[in-house]
């Protein structure tokens, strides 16, 4: 698992696109989720591997993350997708990353299922084309004022 105080900021609302299988979405970004569940929480990114190396794969084709939300289905891990921690600077579409609502807790036998599928004892990834980040309440906080009332509306039209 990757600590996101090394991951670069990235918040707002994202609308996953349209196909025509799916109705387009509100997808929250995952320090707007911390901030709702008032816990820190675990994410899963597909646009990079573990070494932080491009995945080449359009996140829908990526076996990997097929893999992994069969996994948590099947185990009774709830799970939601999510934008990466929302930027001021820049839009960004889905990119396939998913909110996992499990607790960040070592004692918790749900958290060590989860961490035993995901991981090797040593911390590395056991999947390939993927990458496990835990978000503190703490980092999420620092993007609390996205949450005031008309926030994103007054940012959109100063963008």
């Amino acid at each position: 698992m990757i600590e996101v105080s090394r991951h670069q900021d990235n918040l707002g609302r994202l609308v996953q696109g349209c196909n025509h299988n799916t109705m387009p979405q509100i997808i929250e970004h995952i320090d707007a989720i911390a901030r709702c569940k008032q816990r820190d929480v675990l994410y899963l990114t597909f646009f990079e591997d573990g070494d932080g190396r491009p995945v080449e794969l359009d996140w829908q084709e990526n076996e990997t993350r097929q893999m992994v939300i069969a996994w948590l289905t099947a185990n009774g891990h709830a799970w939601t997708p999510c934008g990466e921690i929302a930027n001021e600077r820049r839009i960004q579409g889905y990119r396939g990353s998913i909110y996992i609502d499990t607790p960040f807790d070592q004692a918790d036998p749900a958290y060590q299922a989860l961490i035993g599928f995901l991981e090797h004892p040593d911390g590395s990834l056991r999947l390939p084309q993927m990458r496990f980040w835990a978000l503190s309440l703490r980092l999420a906080m620092k993007n609390a004022h996205h949450d005031d009332p008309g926030f994103w509306e007054r940012w959109a039209e100063d963008f």
